[in-house]
Order: structure tokens, then sequence, then C-alpha cells
């Protein structure tokens, strides 16, 4: 048994603050220093395992996933702001609300919601300007936000409420990042009353939620929305989710729900306009089938779901997953002790030259072989395992409307600038800027 190359832990303190505004160009050179799997020391006793090794993905997220758990970052850092939802939860309570949750996200369900979907999405992309360029980024986080209120509440959730919640959430992401990526200042941040003043609006946003609960359940009228899906699901004991729990669970909804999604759609967007060929095709396409009904437009959008993939590929907005291995265990000829903390690279599998041809190539007609999308094992956009993003089938619907909605409306026009990437908890795009033209 081997141990994997080392990082030292006077290389990651050299370049410690160029990390802090990206770290995926210093872990781009150890691995190719170092190799598909490398063992960065960051002082203090601490350490990770990076990873772009597929194979290694797989078996720690697949095939022995009963060993690995999630790091702390989420379990405990993001929790004490989003509560114990699905994505934070671990164990024996992650795999309850799991086997709970999991039927109001079967296609049959999220089908209901198309229509939401829709009406948010058209209502939104009005408020685009034409002929001026600007940044698409803000555009498409409140459309994505706006999506989810509308699948969970229905419209019942009035616009102040809605703003509110909105900044809450990304005010708390932003503290947790600084918190992440600045942890020598975790003394600063209780003292100065930082850590307090967001954690208390957190609180303040769980209010709203429960506010609006209470209200549908006074109500007593039906919206098949995602709020009564949540609400009409029982336990094998035959008893509902808590008033606590249903708010962890829908607080989860809106942190996940939009913030990757909204990244998504602009990565997707700026490569329109950069690619007029791939976006003169997808706007032929939309154009051809917008007189069916939605669900079998999401069905005849092949190409255009064949863009979002590639997209996620070269821009995948969970980017790297983590996990804690539980046990000692062992891949290939590698010991990983117990304790052990592994961190794979979403982002340097997806570009991989061992897996991809001309990884840093936009070409949508890759995915065209769907083995690529269903069996792939170095393709995780949504990551994998039962872990795997149970929102991933609304997320796609979402997209391949969106995106069918906005070119069928706009040309997208880009100056040919560069996409550029802002890695935070998730991998958010930066100077979006874009112009578009009326068709």
């Amino acid at each position: 048994m081997a141990d994997f190359p080392i990082v030292p832990v006077h290389k990651f303190l050299r370049s410690a603050f160029k990390i802090l505004k990206n770290p995926l160009p210093f872990h781009k050179k150890n691995f190719r220093e170092k190799g598909d799997t490398f063992w960065l020391k960051l002082g203090f006793g601490k350490s990770v395992v990076f990873s772009r090794n597929a194979a290694f993905a797989q078996y720690v997220l697949q095939k022995n996933q009963k060993n690995y758990t999630k790091s702390p970052i989420q379990t405990q850092d993001l929790a004490k702001y989003v509560g114990k939802g699905l994505l934070t939860a671990e164990g024996q309570h992650w795999a309850t609300q799991r086997k709970l949750i999991q039927p109001a996200f079967h296609k049959k369900h999220l089908a209901q919601l198309i229509a939401k979907m829709q009406e948010v999405i058209e209502a939104e992309l009005d408020k685009i300007k034409t002929d001026q360029p600007f940044d698409v980024f803000p555009v498409y986080n409140d459309l994505a936000f706006q999506t989810v209120v509308q699948a969970l509440f229905s419209g019942a959730a009035d616009q102040k409420v809605i703003n509110r919640l909105q900044q809450i959430t990304e005010e708390a992401q932003a503290m947790l990042v600084k918190e992440l990526r600045q942890p020598y200042l975790g003394w600063w941040f209780k003292i100065s009353g930082k850590l307090q003043d967001n954690i208390q609006k957190t609180r303040e946003a769980r209010k709203l939620l429960e506010q609006l609960v209470e209200e549908r359940q006074a109500l007593g009228v039906r919206q098949d929305d995602l709020l009564d899906m949540l609400l009409d699901a029982r336990y094998d004991d035959d008893t509902a989710m808590s008033k606590d729990q249903l708010v962890d669970e829908i607080f989860i909804l809106f942190v996940a729900g939009h913030e990757t999604t909204s990244n998504a759609l602009t990565f997707i967007t700026q490569l329109l306009g950069l690619h007029p060929e791939v976006q003169q095709r997808v706007y032929e396409e939309a154009k051809a089938c917008e007189h069916e009904d939605l669900g079998l437009q999401l069905r005849s959008l092949t190409y255009t779901n064949l863009v979002i993939n590639e997209s996620m590929r070269l821009y995948p907005p969970a980017y790297f997953i983590d996990r804690i291995a539980l046990q000692e265990d062992s891949f290939e000829n590698y010991k990983i002790k117990a304790g052990t903390s592994l961190l794979f690279s979403i982002y340097e599998i997806h570009r991989h030259p061992d897996f991809w041809e001309e990884p840093e190539k936009f070409n949508p007609l890759r995915f065209e072989d769907e083995r690529l999308l269903k069996y792939s094992p170095y393709f995780l956009p949504f990551g994998a395992g039962p872990r795997m993003c149970i929102g991933n089938n609304f997320a796609m619907y979402e997209m391949i409307l969106a995106v069918a909605a906005l070119v069928k409306r706009y040309e997208i026009i880009s100056d040919g600038r560069p996409i550029e990437i802002k890695p935070l908890i998730t991998l958010k795009p930066q100077n979006a800027s874009l112009t578009f033209r009326n068709r």
C-alpha cells in the first residue's frame, strides 16, 4: 500500500491569496505535477485528498458509499444556516427523508409543474433589455428563484417576502464562503457579530416560510404544487413531517434549487452567444415544436438537451464533491485512513483529456451517444450514487424550457470575450455581459 503524492503546506501557504480568489488554477497545476490524485497539506494538522480520478469518485460515491459521509462543510457549516434538510442531513435521517421526499420529484409529479415553470420563465424574460450589453446573471438568478417559489407556493408568496428570502439566502452563502476561505478569521466573524447576524437572518427566513406553510394549511385548498406534495408525504408509520423538518426541506430547496440553475443558465447563454451556429440550431428546433404542448416540447427539444449537458460539462455548477472516510479503506494501491477528507474535482473530471476528446471544446454533439448521460462515470453534473441531486429532473425541465423560450425571442450576441468564472460554494459566472436583439 502507498500513500498519495503530497503537496506540502508551504506551497499551499505561498498560494493562499490566489486560492482565496480562485483555487482551480492551483489544483490544476498540482494535478499536472502529481497525477490525478494528491494529498494537500493545509497546516495545523489539516489535510485533504484532491482527486480527478473518475473511477475513484465512482468507488467513493457509489460502490462503497456507505463508508463515506459528507464533510462538516455541509453537515455543520451549511446546516447552521439552512437546517437539516436533504442536502445537509446524513445517516439514517437522510435515508428516511430521501425515501419520503423522492416521490414528489418523480417525473409524473413534475409534469404538473411545467405550466407554472413556463409562466415564470416568460415573465422573467420580459425583463431583458435589448440592444445594449448587460450582465445576464441577475436575470437568471431572479428567474430561478421565482421558479422555485412558484413550484412550491403557486404564487401565494408576495413579492416583498420573495425578495427578502432571496436576499437572506444569498447573504448566508456569502458569509459561508468567507468562513470556508478565511478560517483564520473565524474569531473575528464571531466577535464582530457578523456570524450571529447572518444566523439571525436565516431565522427570519424560516419564520417567513413557516407563515407560508400555515397560510396554505389554513386555506385548505389544494394547489398540487411541491408544498402540497411535501404536506401529503408520510413516513412508514403514516405520520407527516414536523413543521421544523418541513421548513428545513423547503429552505434547502430555495438554496440549492435556484443557485445551481441560475449559474448553469448563465453559462449556457454565454456559450450560445460565443457559438452562433449552435444558437441557430437551438432556435430552429424551438420554433419547430413551439405549437406542441409543453410536455411534448420537453421531449422534442433533443438538441437543446445536448447543449445544456455540454454546458454543464464545461461549467458544472456543483464543481466539487466532498466526502470523509468513516473507516480505513483502500483504492487501487492507495491506503485511505479513517477520517481522511476527500475532494473530487468535477470541474477537472469533466475536462480530463483521458475521458474527453478535445475536452476544452464546446461540442454538444458529443452527447448524442446517450450512454454518456446514463452510464458515464465521468459526467457528474448532479453528483452520483444515492446522494445524486434529487432535483435533477426539475432543473433540466426548467433549463430546457428557459433556453427554448429565450432563443425564440432573442438573438444572443457576445463580444467574444472568454467566459469568466468565480468559484464559490458553487461555480458562478462573472462579468457575463451579453447583448440581446429581438428576433
